[in-house]
């Protein structure tokens, strides 16, 4: 399905994302904690949202 050329330029390009996206993170967290403090509660809220509303959905299957 794929040629070895193919595969080799996926693993590459994953592997070199991955390192631009960590090092990225990495130089920016003091702003991502600056501005973002407290996002959590968010996202747990979201959580629980998505997990209330599907125990409505199985509790009157």
């Amino acid at each position: 399905m794929f040629t070895k050329g193919q595969w080799v330029f996926g693993i590459l390009f994953a592997v070199v994302f991955i390192i631009a996206i960590f090092y990225t993170y990495r130089r920016d967290l003091k702003l991502h904690k600056k501005y973002y403090k407290g996002s959590v509660w968010i996202l747990l809220a979201f959580i629980s949202f998505i997990i209330f509303i599907a125990s409505i959905k199985w509790f009157f299957k």
